[in-house]
């Protein structure tokens, strides 16, 4: 599966490793009932999405279901780290941070422990 749960994180921090190409069905199966549950606990969630060597890319549909992630109310999100090397990613993320509902950082795939001790 391309999206997968990064274990052993606090209840209202979520995390995936991405690989491959991200489905819309990922969104649906895993980061959704994912999101719906820390939203649940009624603290701001905070986010870890660790795009590795090996991330091809997201489907339309897949690019479909990350704008919906704006149902969220904006007061839910906490932080969000976005772990990756693909340089791309890292300079599209900083250009529409104003959009994001959350304090946004990106970090190199080197850093991934950097990344979760700062969204903790």
């Amino acid at each position: 599966m391309p999206l997968q749960p990064i274990a052993d994180l606090p209840v209202a921090t979520i995390g995936f490793r991405a690989s491959g190409t991200v489905t819309a069905e990922d969104y649906t199966s895993v980061l959704d009932p994912a999101i719906r549950k820390a939203v649940e606990h009624e603290q701001p969630i905070n986010l870890v999405y660790v795009l590795g060597a090996d991330f091809d890319g997201y489907s339309l549909r897949a690019m479909a279901e990350d704008l919906e992630l704006v149902r969220v109310p904006r007061d839910m999100w906490g932080r969000i780290a976005l772990v990756t090397d693909h340089r791309a990613l890292g300079e599209a993320v900083h250009l529409m941070r104003f959009l994001i509902p959350a304090e946004v950082r990106v970090f190199p795939l080197d850093a991934e422990d950097d990344a979760l001790a700062w969204v903790q």
